[in-house]
């Protein structure tokens, strides 16, 4: 993916003004491609995409709205859901539609739109809790919430649509996913938005639970790149499931202690325990690696945050 591509391919990233699809976004326009961006800014900021992309302000629940933006395209980055968790079990009906039904809508758009490849951005969520660590590709399904069971159900949607269509696609399990322009308000790196957001206002961090809970916490930049090689690899393209994750996981506690400050605990809620990815597979079929330690990732963060000098409040 370093050579720079002629302006006439097109790449649709859905989502693309949200906090992944954005970074995707950027990526593809620095590589020449034309780029569109379909998102309904229910999560999205308009100020995130790139001023050089073709943004069309538009649902995923609607067909006929994205067809013809779908139209023509090499490739679809399809980054658009309803990430929370929780929200999730509220309303699982709304997120049905959004998470499951968006994504097929988008299939069918790009099989009837010319599209050469799919690429999906699918959650570590659907592993639930497991026997052993880390999580690898092959062990079963075992989704804790509505949200886990919908980005599951969107990658065996994609593996059919290959099978069936001759689609080309390729699901990608993303492991809490981090970096610059993240929301302390949403669902991915909630942990660590929400603990800069704190430290930031002079607050308490605060923990669900005991804190001992783990995640594989992985850098956007990583996440962009893993993207621009699923788009391009010859390895892949028939509905393959591949884990995007550092291979290092960090507790809550040891996240907090990494940003700093006074810590709380509030009661504990329906998650997995803990999270960490094998990424052998990203590394034999993409040739794909992380390569931004947390460490560095919250360093940046904290210079973005400002978070220096910060005066607590008492509780």
């Amino acid at each position: 993916m370093n050579k720079q591509k002629p302006k006439s391919i097109k790449a649709v990233v859905v989502g693309g003004a949200g906090f992944i699809g954005s970074h995707v976004a950027d990526a593809l326009i620095e590589r020449g491609f034309e780029v569109h961006v379909i998102d309904n800014l229910s999560g999205g900021k308009r100020e995130n995409v790139n001023a050089e992309a073709i943004f069309h302000k538009a649902d995923i629940r609607d067909l006929s709205a994205i067809k013809p933006i779908i139209k023509g395209a090499q490739y679809v980055f399809h980054l658009a859901a309803l990430p929370r968790v929780q929200y999730s079990i509220e309303h699982p009906a709304e997120t049905q539609e959004v998470n499951v039904t968006g994504t097929q809508n988008i299939l069918i758009a790009a099989k009837e739109g010319g599209v050469k490849r799919v690429i999906y951005s699918a959650s570590s969520s659907a592993y639930g809790d497991q026997k052993e660590m880390p999580l690898r590709e092959d062990m079963p399904a075992n989704p804790k919430s509505p949200y886990g069971l919908q980005k599951y159900v969107g990658e065996l949607y994609c593996k059919v649509w290959s099978a069936v269509y001759g689609l080309e696609t390729v699901s990608l399990r993303y492991f809490n996913v981090y970096g610059p322009r993240l929301n302390p308000e949403g669902a991915y790196a909630l942990v660590i938005g929400k603990f800069l957001k704190q430290r930031k206002e002079g607050k308490h961090l605060t923990i669900t639970g005991d804190g001992t809970q783990t995640r594989d916490f992985t850098h956007v930049r990583d996440v962009v790149r893993a993207n621009l090689m699923a788009s391009e690899s010859e390895n892949v393209g028939k509905g393959e499931v591949i884990n995007i994750g550092a291979r290092k996981n960090f507790s809550v506690n040891d996240l907090a202690k990494i940003i700093g400050g006074p810590i709380v605990h509030e009661p504990p809620r329906i998650e997995p325990h803990d999270t960490l990815a094998d990424n052998s597979l990203a590394r034999k079929l993409l040739g794909w690696k992380p390569e931004v330690s947390l460490e560095e990732g919250i360093a940046e963060l904290k210079k973005l945050y400002k978070v220096f000098s910060i005066n607590y409040k008492p509780v």
